[in-house]
């Protein structure tokens, strides 16, 4: 079965970048802080990652975001989505238009401009596309910005929420749960490492 996986890395005050993000800096004046599990050693922090991509069928992210990836400063061969850890899985932009032009022209890109809802159906079409291919249940991975799965959440497209608490304290940036619907979350994991608390919880 298709979950449809919100996976996002926070700091303890609740921001998923720091104050300032923008073309040339990406997640904020020290907001690279929130990502240094993902670069870590810690076996726990690996397999955390590895598990996380393996189960990628596809991957949903908001234009912001995509600006940003597929930016001068992007992404390349050794940074991207699960880079080193997985294939390439089909990555779904939610936007009101379709870019001008792609460079990252190696990836699997789809442009939806009908809305998040609409996106997330076209994403997870692909995961049980890629599905039946390999052979085993893949996922539909909400990957950012806060915005998108903020809106995710509210609109009540998410199964499954996966946060990976930096120890760090970002004082403003851009943040998670501004104005968020009230509900209640099933916890069903929490791991510690030096680097960050990962947590997962049921959406009801």
């Amino acid at each position: 079965m298709t979950r449809i996986i919100a996976d996002i890395s926070v700091s303890l005050d609740g921001f998923v970048t720091g104050p300032g993000p923008g073309p040339d800096n990406g997640l904020g004046t020290g907001g690279e802080a929130l990502h240094t599990w993902a670069f870590s050693d810690d076996p726990d922090d690996r397999r955390i990652l590895r598990e996380g991509t393996v189960r990628s069928g596809a991957v949903v992210l908001g234009r912001r975001l995509f600006d940003l990836v597929d930016g001068e400063n992007g992404w390349d061969d050794t940074a991207g989505y699960g880079a080193g850890e997985v294939g390439k899985p089909a990555l779904v932009v939610v936007t009101s238009a379709p870019p001008e032009s792609v460079r990252l022209t190696d990836l699997d890109w789809t442009f939806v401009t009908t809305g998040l809802s609409d996106a997330v159906s076209a994403a997870r079409e692909r995961a049980e596309a890629a599905s039946a291919d390999r052979g085993q249940d893949l996922d539909v991975v909400l990957m950012g910005g806060g915005a998108t799965i903020a809106a995710a959440l509210d609109a009540g497209l998410v199964d499954t929420l996966s946060l990976h608490l930096a120890p760090v304290v970002l004082g403003s940036g851009t943040p998670l749960f501004t104005g968020a619907t009230p509900r209640t979350l099933v916890q069903r994991s929490v791991t510690s490492t030096s680097t960050a608390t990962h947590l997962v919880y049921d959406v009801s």
